[in-house]
């Protein structure tokens, strides 16, 4: 018996291991294909042992260092801002939710589900946001439409209130002469960290990789994001080889056109790997917990 529970054991860390091997060898190709000279990757495809290395893409890249570091802070301060409005708009929703004794609690409970099934369009929305509320080529505009507060995150976190919070503790806190602002911030939420990392992480993936709001509501270049910024580096590359190949008289020798799309990706990936390992130990734990239970 022994012997069999050791024989799985090895074979679990053998297959884990493997797992491991597939999740990271696709980055592992993408940052040595961006090291990898435009001509060598042309002509013999992507290696993770390429024959001739090179930075040039990213020396390209830097010759825009400014815009790149700008674009780099402003992802930064989007994503931090975001990130935690949309925490504090979420815990506000769904902490009143999460009480049976909360007045209209299913009028509120509806307008959320509602919100889940229908959505205004486009069109309209992008009329809203642009001639009611005036965000065109403002911070706003990568901080609000589409991401300020999701209904699933809401529902997330209320499922994890009502499942992991006993009611015993919420009310000795009333008797004890506690409002319903100190429950929350001083007992509930220290309580609810996992499901916070989680909707965290989840609120700050989104804002990062966002470009959806920069290509409707800015064409102020002060204003990009760094997502927004690489796609039109990228745009201006492709234009600049469509102009080449026209007849014009760019010089396409000097485009690293392959080899900047993979260092594109890598510069916009790279800070998510390095934050995530500081918060896995909470997402899995998070997302079990907080599941919608039918």
């Amino acid at each position: 018996m022994v012997e069999k529970g050791k024989g799985f054991q090895i074979f679990a860390h053998i297959l884990f291991v493997i797992l491991v091997i597939c999740a990271l060898a696709p980055f592992v190709l993408l940052l040595m294909s961006s090291f990898t000279e435009e001509q060598t990757l042309v002509t013999n495809g992507y290696s993770f042992f390429p024959e001739k290395f090179s930075t040039y893409a990213y020396e390209y890249l830097m010759t825009k260092s400014s815009a790149v570091v700008r674009g780099y802070g402003i992802s930064f301060m989007v994503t931090i801002v975001g990130t935690l409005c949309n925490l504090l708009f979420t815990t506000l929703y769904a902490y009143p939710l999460s009480r049976r004794e909360l007045p209209g609690r299913n009028i509120f409970a509806f307008y959320l589900f509602f919100t889940m099934l229908f959505s205004g369009g486009l069109v309209p929305s992008y009329l809203m946001w642009t001639q009611t509320f005036h965000i065109r080529n403002t911070i706003f505009a990568l901080l609000v439409p589409n991401l300020l507060l999701s209904a699933f995150n809401v529902i997330m976190m209320r499922t994890y209130f009502t499942s992991n919070i006993p009611d015993a503790v919420v009310e000795a806190a009333r008797v004890d002469g506690a409002s319903e602002f100190k429950i929350l911030f001083g007992i509930v939420l220290p309580m609810a960290l996992p499901i916070i990392a989680t909707i965290g992480l989840l609120v700050g993936l989104a804002y990062w990789n966002d470009w959806m709001n920069g290509l409707y509501y800015l064409n102020d270049d002060r204003m990009f994001s760094i997502q927004v910024l690489l796609m039109n580096i990228q745009r201006d590359l492709d234009s600049l080889r469509q102009q080449a190949q026209s007849g014009g008289s760019v010089n396409t020798a000097n485009l690293p056109s392959t080899s900047v799309r993979m260092a594109l990706t890598v510069m916009g990936v790279l800070p998510i790997m390095i934050v995530y390992p500081f918060v896995q130990q909470y997402f899995v734990k998070g997302i079990a917990i907080g599941a919608v239970k039918g």
